[in-house]
């Protein structure tokens, strides 16, 4: 990863599931980091990720999404229209190199939004681990905050092919530590 990182605040706001707050907050930020998020946004780019109970995500479920019930993962983009990436020369800037402003308001990409008890049911019902399902959410909700999407079939492909690419990544830097 670079030394510029966007930053990811964590927070664990449930108490049926032990979660390791600080290595998912890493996992976002490699998946920030993969995606050339700095380099699209800037250096002041801001997520949050937070671990809440089933009664919180079935709340957040319906009020935002209209259904019922706990899920998984939500994502909550806040800026609807992320800038392509890659450079941009017809569209004005300071030009390579330079850095933001620094009373330039931080960037801020949204909030994902994880219920580790529903991960860890799911996680029983597919043979893996509540690890291995907790991880792939953090990818999956992150890739949302992205612009990556699963609506159509071609969309699912490529999404699933980005989670298991920097999910085996993640693995490769954590075996390394």
């Amino acid at each position: 990863m670079t030394l510029d990182i966007p930053t990811v605040f964590g927070a664990d706001e449930q108490h049926e599931v032990d979660v390791d707050v600080p290595r998912w907050v890493r996992l976002a930020q490699l998946v920030l980091d993969e995606e050339r998020v700095i380099e699209r946004l800037g250096p002041d780019t801001e997520m949050s990720l937070l671990f809440v109970d089933p009664t919180t995500i079935a709340e957040l479920n319906e009020r935002f999404l209209g259904s019922s019930g706990p899920t998984d993962v939500l994502a909550f983009p806040i800026d609807d229209e992320l800038p392509p990436s890659g450079r941009q020369p017809d569209q004005g800037g300071r030009g390579p190199g330079t850095t933001s402003d620094p009373s330039d308001p931080p960037t801020l990409l949204g909030d994902v939004v994880v219920c580790p008890a529903v991960a860890s049911s799911q996680a029983n019902e597919r043979g893996v681990s509540a690890e291995d399902e907790l991880a792939l959410l953090v990818v999956h909700g992150v890739l949302h905050l992205l612009d990556y999407d699963h609506a159509e079939a071609d969309e699912g492909i490529v999404m699933r092919r980005r989670e298991q690419e920097l999910l085996g990544r993640f693995r490769e830097l954590e075996q390394g530590s």
